[in-house]
């Protein structure tokens, strides 16, 4: 039995995601959680086979707990189901460690095989967005901008963008609000951009909001 963990903040998605894993004989839920440090608090607890990560959760975001739950003793593969289909933010995910990227939209069945290809130790890519990253990613003259943000820089700049202010991010993320500043400082130079305003123009633009 192939025992999987889902971290998903929405509570619909996450119920939708456990029915569908429910109608699988050979897989179960063993636990869930809606942020990042709840999942890595149920993770010390709960031993399991695969992660089912949302790659933007409150808190710790889902590229931030990847390094985090790959350094356990006995790491499950992370599976990330994310809501953007786009080729650079899998590659980043891969990179750091997941296992495999499978977006909200794909279909039903292919989440189930995803589940079980990762548990076997193996790899998944969405099928559609395979095909982008050939040609997205492996050609690094059309790389975008936001491809030179670090880690941190990224999750800055989501956070940016969904409306949250410095202090605010500071405290998630349990830095000072001048680090905070100086990552806002660094993102928005890399990006060749001024202002919040042109941050949501930017992440709408390349379909990462």
């Amino acid at each position: 039995m192939i025992r999987v963990l889902v971290a998903e903040d929405h509570t619909i998605v996450r119920e939708g995601i456990k029915q569908l894993i429910g109608l699988a004989k050979d897989l179960t839920v063993v636990g869930e959680a809606c942020n990042g440090e709840q999942l890595l608090e149920t993770l010390r607890n709960t031993p399991c086979e695969v992660v089912l990560l949302d790659i933007s959760m409150p808190g710790v975001n889902g590229l931030e707990a990847i390094p985090r739950i790959r350094a356990l003793d006995e790491p499950p593969a992370v599976l990330v189901l994310s809501m953007h289909d786009e080729a650079q933010m899998a590659a980043r995910a891969l990179k750091i460690g997941a296992a495999g990227y499978a977006t909200k939209d794909s279909d039903p069945a292919l989440l189930l095989t995803a589940i079980r290809k990762v548990a076997a130790g193996g790899r998944y890519i969405d099928p559609e967005l395979a095909d982008r990253m050939v040609f997205e990613v492996g050609l690094t003259d059309s790389r975008p901008p936001h491809a030179l943000l670090s880690e941190r820089e990224f999750s800055v700049f989501e956070r940016l963008v969904r409306g949250e202010g410095v202090n605010e991010i500071a405290l998630q993320l349990s830095v000072s609000s001048k680090t905070i500043s100086t990552h806002k400082a660094r993102l928005m130079q890399k990006l060749n951009l001024h202002s919040v305003a042109d941050l949501v123009k930017y992440a709408v633009e390349h379909k990462l909001l």
